[in-house]
């Protein structure tokens, strides 16, 4: 039975990769498309902090945190319904409406800037392009492979981070904000591009639906019905909780990280580019070459429990660090704490089945949308509780930088991150590991293979059979089975 199944699923691959005359569908599509859109996100970087403190010069950081949040909350709604969609319709539709609406705001930073903050706020509703992105990459790649190529798409995202925050403040230097915007604006329509005319469908003909029908159950799409799916999966709850409590500190210190660099410890504007150039490429380095020695070692599991220890010390260190030579250090440990995500997305991958991998990447990045929203707006929160000065005044001319008074804990937030990070990885050494979640698989698979041919067709594709019909199915294979 196993063996058909395999079968099946190579057939599927091998349709996915013959039936599209621009080629096969590939990680290097997905790799090409994350670079894009965020090196295009990564050049804004100065010029975004520029026009937030123009349009909002009162409680800059809290209505920064007001717009990721609005955004960021859109995407936990969105998410999981994108997802499954995208398991019906197929990828690459889907990805395409994800970068255009993700890319939509930038042109207009310059043309208005409250429809720019407006469009960023609405833009949320379609800004999963990691939940599509990690389900084409699940079609198109085996179960072994997949961490390895989930290291690939994430470390791709750092690189690039590497170069384009410090091109686009040189260009803003030197040129102006206006060509920062028109070279971000290019390259976002390349992108749109690049998966109209380059990227084929990931996802086989026979799993997509011919006809514009009612293809899923809003039960299946709904984030709030998808939390209430998790309590009857201790392995899911145990994932997302796990997501949530690491995600929330990361999302609020990129938000804010490089302005304390600058403001608190000093950095000179060289210095930060720099220090993203370094974090980037030993980012790179970790979520390729060390995140896949690690998987075959140590195990997939064990790999998560690791990248929260890298976190939990980087984020206590920046929390008590004073000096420059402290950020640097701790940016060190930053980098390999970023295995943690692509280890976490494929332990979620290989316990979801192959039809349902957006809506299992869906819900995931649904909760890293929602701490997207929840992140700056906390961090903005906590240094405003702390009287600690985030507003980017320049000294005054011919008078030397006065460092204020060094207080016992410089960036409170991060300290507050490394408690949050602490419990997080208090649950996930409750996460059962892919051993058993391969057997939790087989198990459900022998006993579905017993039921009736209706029962098959009414239960989720990846819903284990239950006792009690009222049961919420969970998104999930049971481990406990």
């Amino acid at each position: 039975m196993n063996r058909e199944k395999t079968a099946t699923e190579a057939n599927d691959i091998m349709l996915v990769r013959g039936s599209h005359g621009r080629g096969r569908a590939k990680v290097t599509h997905a790799v090409v498309v994350i670079f894009l859109e965020f090196f295009a996100w990564g050049l804004l970087t100065t010029p975004m902090l520029t026009v937030l403190h123009e349009t909002f010069p009162q409680h800059t950081f809290l209505m920064n945190g007001l717009v990721h949040g609005v955004k960021g909350f859109l995407s936990f709604l969105s998410a999981p319904l994108i997802g499954a969609l995208s398991d019906i319709w197929g990828r690459k539709s889907f990805l395409l409406m994800t970068v255009f609406f993700t890319c939509a705001p930038i042109p207009f930073m310059r043309i208005s800037p409250w429809w720019y903050f407006a469009l960023i706020s609405v833009s949320g509703i379609f800004a999963v392009t990691f939940s599509v992105i990690f389900a084409y990459v699940a079609d198109i790649t085996e179960e072994h492979e997949r961490s390895t190529a989930y290291g690939l798409v994430s470390a791709t995202f750092a690189a690039s981070l590497v170069t384009s925050p410090a091109i686009g403040a040189y260009l803003s230097s030197q040129y102006g904000d206006s060509l920062v915007v028109l070279v971000a604006t290019v390259i976002s329509v390349l992108d749109i591009a690049f998966v109209f005319f380059v990227v084929p469908e990931s996802l086989p003909d026979k799993m997509r639906l011919t006809s514009w029908g009612f293809p899923i159950s809003w039960e299946q799409a709904d984030p709030f019905s998808s939390l209430r799916r998790v309590g009857k999966d201790t392995t899911v709850l145990l994932i997302c909780v796990t997501v949530f409590l690491s995600y929330l500190p990361e999302a609020g210190q990129y938000s804010s990280f490089f302005l304390y660099l600058k403001q608190v410890i000093e950095f000179s504007p060289a210095a930060i580019a720099a220090f993203i150039a370094m974090v980037g490429i030993l980012s790179i380095v970790a979520q390729t070459l060390f995140l896949s020695v690690l998987m075959r070692t140590i195990g997939n599991k064990n790999t998560v429990l690791l990248g929260l220890g890298f976190q939990l010390f980087q984020l206590a260190w920046y929390g008590f660090g004073s000096e420059p030579w402290m950020m640097w250090a701790a940016g060190t440990v930053a980098a390999m704490s970023s295995i943690t995500f692509p280890a976490v997305s494929a332990l979620v991958s290989h316990s979801a089945s192959p039809d349902q991998q957006g809506v299992a990447q869906g819900m995931i990045t649904g909760i890293r949308g929602l701490c997207n929203g929840l992140g700056p707006a906390l961090y903005g929160f906590i240094f405003f509780l702390f009287n600690v000065e985030l507003n980017d005044i320049p000294p005054v001319a011919g008078r030397p930088t006065q460092r204020t008074e060094k207080a016992m804990i410089p960036g409170p937030p991060f300290l507050f991150g490394a408690c949050a990070v602490l419990f997080a990885l208090l649950v996930a050494v409750f996460i059962p590991d892919s051993h058993r979640m391969g057997d939790a698989k087989t198990c459900a698979a022998r006993k579905s293979s017993s039921t009736s041919a209706a029962h098959t067709q009414s239960a989720s594709p990846l819903a284990t059979p239950t006792s009690d019909a009222e049961d919420i199915e969970p998104l999930l294979q049971d481990s406990s089975m």
